[in-house]
């Protein structure tokens, strides 16, 4: 099962694509009936994506890499973490495709594709960073989002019109949008990834800034749906390979700054284009990990897991995420 094909149904392409958006949610609420939250999306994404054991129910298809981050003086000043006081921190991460399916072709359209980052600070201790390459999120909260999923499920391609999936998107406009803000990158090197999310930064002086992480390429490079076909199913990470293997990637990792009245409690929001970019320093990433198969199986990227300096908004995205993100890795342990 890949993630939607252009032809055929709108619906069961944006379905699928949104099974990509399976990447991120869930709340601790609980549902007398269904259960956990947490527990009917993870669920849900099983039925979309098909179960897989040992692989997560989002962005089953990854590698891990290691490398550094430098920040920049002014990422010190917008926030007190460890993090940021300019020292060099090593870094684990793991660039993935959104589907759940752990052979999704790479060049599958209507598919985010993801870097999670776990930093090793001084001292002992990690934090965390999960960005994808949604311009912004399809819905803003958990329950949303499993009635998206719900929607998915409920639209095969022979269900009667208005479809189920057809009706969300009716009431939920800038889930299509979201969806359709995915490109296809010629590389994970050469694509843009955000952190949809909204975080609190707060300075040594108390101030507090509402962010969100934007993780900038040296060179932004989109390729055709039709150019995409025309590539291996592993295109994406046989040219990571190559690359950092001949020289390290280099991205920007920058924050998007909130102005006074700006909302930070729903991802599917975006902010203005014109709101400040701020440089806060250099991610760079040297290496393939020789058994990225079995490492990628003890790795667990939770938004919520923060440093001080760093921390939850309103936005209640980042909870939901950590929640369904631990139901997967439970299930994948097994």
């Amino acid at each position: 099962m890949t993630i939607f094909e252009v032809a055929g149904s709108c619906a069961r392409r944006l379905a699928k694509s949104s099974t990509c958006g399976i990447l991120l949610l869930t709340s601790a609420t609980v549902l007398a009936d269904s259960g956990p939250l947490p527990t009917q999306i993870v669920d849900l994404a099983n039925k979309v994506d098909g179960v897989h054991p040992g692989y997560r129910a989002f962005h089953a298809k990854g590698v891990v890499v290691e490398g550094s981050f430098k920040a920049s003086a002014e990422a010190a000043r917008l926030s007190g973490a460890t993090l940021f006081n300019g020292g060099t921190i090593r870094v684990t991460a793991r660039f993935s495709d959104g589907a759940g399916v752990p052979n999704v072709p790479d060049g599958s359209p209507a598919m985010p594709r993801g870097i999670a980052i776990k930093y090793h600070l001084p001292g002992g201790g990690d934090t965390d960073m999960v960005t994808n390459s949604f311009k912004f999120f399809p819905v803003g909260t958990g329950e949303d989002f499993r009635d998206l999923l719900q929607a998915i499920v409920a639209s095969q391609p022979d269900a009667p019109h208005p479809t189920k999936l057809e009706q969300f998107f009716g009431s939920h406009p800038n889930a299509p949008k979201a969806i359709g803000s995915l490109p296809i990158p010629d590389s994970f090197a050469d694509e843009e990834y955000r952190g949809i999310d909204a975080f609190i930064f707060v300075n040594k002086s108390g101030q507090r800034q509402a962010v969100r992480y934007v993780i900038a390429p040296e060179k932004l490079v989109h390729i055709t749906p039709e150019e995409a076909a025309k590539q291996s199913p592993n295109y994406l990470f046989d040219d990571l390979a190559k690359r950092i293997a001949q020289k390290p990637l280099v991205f920007h990792l920058k924050a998007q700054l909130a102005e006074p009245g700006d909302q930070t409690k729903d991802a599917s929001q975006p902010w203005p284009d014109d709101r400040k970019l701020v440089d806060l320093g250099v991610l760079t990433l040297t290496k393939v990990v020789p058994d990225s198969a079995q490492v990628e199986k003890k790795l667990l990227f939770l938004p919520t897991n923060l440093t001080p300096g760093i921390e939850l908004s309103d936005d209640p995205l980042p909870r939901v995420r950590a929640a369904a993100y631990g139901v997967s890795f439970g299930r994948r342990s097994q």
